[in-house]
């Protein structure tokens, strides 16, 4: 019995090495010499990258097995749509030819096109159907078809990218769409996922907290977040996540990427604030994981913390990836809003966000 068992576990191992090294959407590997280039950073410490709290706590194999038995065991209510959401479908050549004032379009979960002053900008670009290396280890997302496939979107002047995990970096969206992209701009460390997947490296620019890049008349601020990184089991930490700051001539906005709530979402604010409108995470979350994942009613304070003019819950919608129901995080958000009387704005997918026309508007549309 046990050479049976130690068997097992050796072809496991064996899989796993073969499958990390040859299926490419796992990315790239940080090299020494790429961690030499990353000691000036005051994230970057013992070879990997820190928050500023020292947070999230390594867990115990136990823990890790207890919170995998419940993700994959555990029934959860409502956990996903009775039915397939319905969407709003964008058409190819209006949106090619767009000219008007800034505005935004979700793709649902953490994945918007901004176009602002002409120019095209995705953010956190995951439009593949499941969030994990491969599509048998993980749930299709809620809706059939995204608002407007990959290969109709115009040419894009810049892609931002929060940190390499799977719900927010995807290989099979990036290799469709690195030969229509300018411009790739991503936190320390996750340049090396595109670098493997053939992104030119010029086309990369990687950049640490605080740090700020001009595309032509558009700043780009990458800023603090409180999460983690990996896309393989040995690769924790060894790259960089952010949050950014968005700014033109006229306009503010940010972006948190994912992060649990700290201080850092005040500091933004008292920094670069205010915001005409702030996109927050709002979804995945647990108490078993606090640190990395606001829960909604922090996801409202990170609003007033940013000094933001109205918000929109972000992270959710899309993909189950926690143990609450698909519409807890809206639902929360929404009450705890209106309680502390903050600007809400809850879209639909696909639906355009004109900027300039933002109103505090709860629309309930998942009721349907």
């Amino acid at each position: 019995m046990l050479l049976t068992i130690l068997a097992l576990i050796g072809i496991l191992v064996i899989f796993y090495l073969i499958f990390v090294n040859f299926y490419p959407s796992f990315g790239g590997d940080i090299s020494e010499k790429r961690k030499n280039q990353y000691l000036s950073s005051e994230q970057f410490s013992e070879g990997i990258f820190k928050n500023v709290k020292d947070v999230p706590k390594n867990q115990s194999f136990s823990e890790t097995l207890k919170i995998a038995r419940k993700f994959f065991f555990e029934k959860v209510e409502q956990g996903r749509p009775n039915k397939a959401l319905s969407i709003h479908q964008i058409d190819s050549l209006e949106l090619a030819n767009y000219m008007g004032t800034s505005r935004l379009i979700w793709f649902g979960h953490s994945a918007f096109l901004l176009q602002m002053d002409g120019k095209n900008i995705l953010i956190d670009p995951m439009f593949g159907e499941v969030p994990a290396p491969h599509p048998l280890l993980g749930a299709n997302r809620f809706y059939e078809n995204l608002p407007i496939a990959i290969e109709k979107l115009p040419e894009i002047d810049a892609v931002l990218i929060s940190h390499d995990h799977y719900d927010h970096l995807d290989y099979e969206s990036i290799k469709k769409l690195k030969n229509k992209v300018k411009l790739f701009y991503v936190p320390l460390g996750v340049g090396v996922h595109l670098e493997t997947w053939g992104v030119a490296k010029e086309s990369i620019t990687e950049l640490d907290w605080w740090q700020e890049v001009y595309y032509q008349d558009l700043q780009f601020i990458c800023t603090p977040a409180q999460h983690f990184s990996g896309r393989k089991l040995n690769n924790g930490q060894s790259t960089l996540w952010s949050s950014w700051v968005i700014k033109s001539k006229t306009e503010n906005i940010f972006f948190s990427g994912d992060s649990g709530y700290s201080t850092h979402f005040k500091e933004i604010g008292d920094t670069y604030g205010p915001f005409d409108f702030a996109m927050l995470e709002c979804g995945q979350y647990n108490k078993m994981w606090p640190e990395i994942h606001m829960f909604p009613e922090e996801t409202v304070q990170a609003s007033i913390d940013l000094k933001s003019k109205i918000f929109m819950p972000i992270h959710w919608g899309a993909f189950k990836l926690a143990l609450h129901s698909w519409t807890d995080p809206i639902e929360r958000a929404a009450i705890k809003a209106e309680e502390l009387q903050v600007p809400i704005l809850t879209p639909e997918i696909g639906e355009p966000i004109i900027l300039e026309e933002l109103t505090n508007e709860v629309s309930n549309w998942w009721k349907e």
